[in-house]
């Protein structure tokens, strides 16, 4: 019996927090919950490091700079979507160079900040169950398997 290895797909998400305050973005023409805010984030490109891609979406997204010191490892999901099985990770910092802004308009309708205990209604599902164990301090979930 021949079986194809199982493959996940890797997504990297930024809690850039301010105080009590996290950094929110409303997607829109993505064709993935538009209309509903998530977190700076993306895809890793084949022999990218899950920092590296952090770094590279979170300046492409909000124009800001990281380091990789600077970053905690703050939750990891595995979830499915569809077909599709994800592992999505979210790191956690309080230290970037610049100034958070839209540098994607074409997909972010607004970037805002938000007190992380009062999250908007209109948040992609995921994110909300990871900023929601983030703060609990659990470090591990699974999202969307029932």
């Amino acid at each position: 019996m021949n079986k194809e290895r199982h493959t996940l797909r890797t997504a990297v998400y930024l809690i850039l927090q301010k105080g009590n305050q996290i950094l929110l973005l409303l997607r829109k023409n993505t064709g993935y919950k538009d209309g509903n805010y998530s977190l700076p984030s993306g895809h890793l490109e084949g022999g990218e490091s899950a920092t590296d891609a952090l770094i590279r979406e979170t300046k492409e997204e909000i124009g800001v700079g990281l380091k990789k010191e600077n970053l905690e490892i703050s939750h990891v999901i595995h979830r499915r979507s569809g077909e599709l099985e994800y592992i999505d990770l979210f790191f956690t910092t309080k230290n970037w160079q610049g100034t958070p802004q839209n540098s994607e308009p074409e997909k972010h309708g607004e970037v805002k900040w938000v007190s992380i205990s009062d999250l908007p209604k209109n948040m992609v599902p995921e994110i909300r169950h990871a900023i929601e164990n983030y703060q609990k301090e659990n470090y591990f979930s699974e999202f969307d398997w029932d």
